[in-house]
């Protein structure tokens, strides 16, 4: 089975392409309407300091304008870490962006629990209906699980690669069942650490960043795998994975092998 079937995003029943589209690496609108229309349309784009594209922006007006708006699932990121903040950029992105709402309101890099009042001001924005669900971006694997005992947070976005693996045993078996939130992994080439050819035995290549989106989507708990492109080529690139299935078993073996060696222990 390839990876080209879209799946099911946790509890929120949005239909997604495996490979998820992040704004913060450059490229141009038409690599985006072009992962779009391959079944790609997970998109994050940014509302406050990173990751606000131009490109992004215009690919979205480009495919709501089309009529395709149900088919295109907007996850904005705030990094603010204030509630009045965060509604501020938020609103002022929706609007740059030309939406009347975002599919999900992603609150970014937060070791522990958000402030109640950030928390609060984001169930607040769901209530408005600028909003549909809420998720959390965390280098902390084990907070995920806790969040989700809540059940406030609808996605969780988190770091998972063969060079940081621990999401395997601290996060994913935490979070099962029907009412899980949807699960989004980031950093899959370990910002391109995995393709390098340091820390590499003699005579062995480097991992391609199509081994290590498929390592990602090889795991059972994933539902969408973040990627990025700078070029429309390398978009193209990316979205060969589509047509790819699973590691095998041996490929398996070496993606774990060169994780190991890059993550120094």
């Amino acid at each position: 089975m390839t990876f080209s079937e879209k799946k099911t995003l946790g509890r929120t029943n949005l239909k997604v392409g495996r490979l998820g589209i992040s704004s913060s690496f450059g490229a141009p609108a038409a690599a985006y309407e072009e992962a779009f229309e391959r079944g790609c349309n997970y998109f994050t784009w940014g509302t406050f300091i990173r990751g606000r594209s131009g490109p992004m922006r215009s690919a979205i007006r480009s495919i709501t304008a089309a009529g395709r708006r149900d088919d295109l699932v907007v996850g904005m990121l705030t990094y603010a870490h204030h509630a009045w903040l965060t509604e501020h950029f938020f609103v002022k992105g929706l609007g740059d962006a030309g939406l009347e709402y975002a599919d999900v309101l992603l609150l970014g890099w937060f070791p522990k629990r958000p402030p109640q009042k950030v928390i609060d001001g984001a169930l607040k924005l769901k209530e408005k209906g600028l909003v549909r669900f809420i998720g959390l971006t965390s280098h902390n694997r084990k907070l995920f699980p806790e969040l989700a005992r809540e059940g406030l947070f609808d996605v969780f976005h988190i770091r998972y690669n063969a060079a940081h693996r621990g999401a395997e045993t601290e996060t994913f078996p935490h979070l099962t069942g029907d009412d899980r939130p949807g699960v989004v992994s980031f950093t899959a080439t370990d910002w391109r650490k995995l393709l390098g050819k340091r820390k590499l035995p003699h005579g062995e290549t480097p991992l391609t960043a199509a081994e290590c989106y498929r390592f990602v989507l090889s795991h059972p708990a994933v539902d969408v795998c973040m990627m990025g492109a700078k070029t429309l080529e390398q978009m193209r690139e990316n979205l060969a994975v589509l047509d790819q299935g699973a590691l095998t078993a041996e490929e398996m073996e070496r993606v774990r092998m060169i994780g190991k060696l890059v993550y120094g222990k």
